[in-house]
């Protein structure tokens, strides 16, 4: 039998309330179910938050979707779009990928702002139901989300322009490095009278009036790097696309893959009935070995921590997993699939069978490409080691251009070594990164394999697993309250509901 050396914290469950709870000490009106109630204070707080019932509007007109994080919001919002509008907090928190923390106060915060209401069902399981113009309701009300697309755009920007100068820099080094080299060169053969002023007054305006570094960057392009995730890897880069790419690389081939990985996650426990085996989330998860993962299941605490899971003993002795929250949905396309006589490959159906990462690549150039950088790179570098025994031994007057590179000569050394310098780290970064990548990938495809063709005892747990599993889909018929009604048709309701209540408990 499986056991976890791992502390689990058990949450209580909810005491049923009375049947005799009257209305004198319920000033909202909100009926008291006598079944099993999933936190009724989350209705109570949302239903003042909501205005339900009431008439109560929020204080100076806050706008309570501000404060949650963007990239919670959109998550949250994506997901009440998938589900047709009309979601639980399982729903929302299955098919994001969120904490069930995170899904109810962005469901409470959105409904707050867009005239969302809530309904009760008979077993007292709350849902969030939100109109069909629930997002331009949402932007009529936030400047942030107004703005939103603009910050992003101008952060873009400011990113861009610090790699892209890295970039440019190249050329405008190069030119000034060899510029001065011709000009201590040519001065140096000059007569000796003339020697206070090497370089000449030519070349000082000259070079002012001809040349300007800031020319370098009319190329600039600040979607370079989404730009380049949409490309194939053999397509051809321009010179300075190359630089980019060689020196800093074509960013992070995992960025956003955190937030995939659970709602692999969410999707597939919910898909399940909410009850699922340690040895089903082990494809997902971040292990370095299969072995020893039977005696120690303390690798699922992350996802018993995130969504609310409770361990359970079944007749057999074996440990599963329970999910309360996704067991109960609002939405009728996610349909449970049964674990009999298939392969675990067949079962699982549409959802992945790993989770797997993505390995760093150093650089998407060709190796012509990376050949003219390296050169390029390569001749500033000896430029600069060049001018730097020049500047030794000569005099400079104080205004001529050659007093300029003599003060940013420093820059010009840092420069050159550090573009040599960053693509070496970052060889040795990605390196030691893929090989804890393959290693990872290589575990959670072994324990999807296991999975594909499980021994007896896997087998049985498997189908212990799906005999506990449960998945309650509540429809309309299903709803015994909503906040959507005004206050007269609630007190009637509500009085209804109590009358009920008396009876059942007298029959008792």
């Amino acid at each position: 039998m499986s056991t976890i050396f791992t502390c689990l914290t058990v949450t209580p469950t909810p005491r049923p309330l009375s049947f005799t709870s009257s209305l004198s000490s319920n000033p909202l009106r909100i009926p008291v179910f006598p079944r099993r109630v999933w936190d009724s204070r989350v209705l109570v707080r949302a239903t003042v938050e909501l205005g339900g019932g009431g008439g109560i509007s929020r204080p100076g007109g806050v706008v309570e979707s501000d404060k949650l994080p963007s990239d919670v919001r959109k998550l949250a919002m994506d997901a009440v779009d998938g589900c047709g509008g009309r979601v639980t907090i399982g729903d929302v928190a299955s098919r994001a990928g969120l904490n069930l923390n995170q899904a109810q106060k962005a469901l409470q915060a959105l409904a707050a702002d867009t005239d969302g209401f809530l309904e009760v069902s008979e077993e007292g399981d709350i849902l969030y139901v939100f109109p069909k113009d629930y997002r331009s309701k949402l932007n009529a009300k936030s400047f942030r989300i107004k703005a939103e697309p603009f910050v992003e755009k101008l952060k873009a920007a400011v990113e861009y322009l610090i790699r892209v100068s890295f970039g440019t820099a190249l050329i405008a080094s190069i030119v000034i490095v060899y510029t001065t080299i011709i000009a201590l060169v040519t001065s140096s053969r000059s007569d000796e009278d003339n020697r206070g002023r090497r370089g000449g007054r030519s070349y000082d305006s000259g070079l002012t009036f001809y040349f300007n570094p800031a020319d370098l960057f009319w190329y600039w392009d600040p979607y370079y790097y989404r730009r380049r995730r949409m490309q194939t890897d053999d397509a051809k880069m321009n010179f300075i696309e190359s630089v980019f790419s060689f020196v800093f690389g074509d960013g992070d081939p995992n960025q956003g893959i955190e937030e995939e990985r659970w709602k692999l996650i969410g999707q597939y426990i919910a898909s399940n009935g909410g009850v699922v085996a340690a040895e089903e989330l082990a494809p997902y998860l971040d292990i370095d070995s299969k072995e020893g993962l039977k005696d120690d299941e303390s690798y699922i605490l992350p996802v018993l921590l995130r969504f609310d899971g409770q361990p359970e003993v079944d007749e057999e002795g074996n440990i599963l997993y329970r999910f309360q929250s996704l067991q109960r949905t609002a939405s009728r396309k996610s349909k449970r699939k049964e674990y009999v006589g298939r392969r675990w490959s067949e079962w699982v159906g549409g959802i992945e069978k790993f989770f797997q990462e993505k390995k760093w690549q150093f650089s998407k150039t060709s190796s012509s490409e990376r050949a003219m950088v390296t050169g390029l790179g390569g001749l500033n570098l000896f430029g600069v080691i060049i001018l730097g025994t020049l500047l030794k031994d000569m005099a400079v007057a104080p205004s001529s251009f050659i007093k300029f590179v003599t003060d940013i000569f420093p820059l010009l050394q840092i420069y050159a070594g550090s573009f040599f310098a960053i693509p070496l780290v970052r060889w040795f970064f990605i390196r030691n990164r893929n090989a804890q990548i393959e290693k990872r990938n290589e575990a959670r495809q072994q324990c999807a394999r296991v999975l594909d063709l499980p021994d007896t005892s896997l087998r049985q747990k498997l189908f212990s697993a799906r005999d506990m599993a449960q998945k309650t889909v509540i429809g309309p018929d299903q709803i015994v309250y909503s906040t959507d009604k005004d206050l007269l048709e609630q007190e009637y309701e509500a009085r209804e509901w109590d009358k009920k209540f008396r009876e059942l408990e007298r029959s008792d």
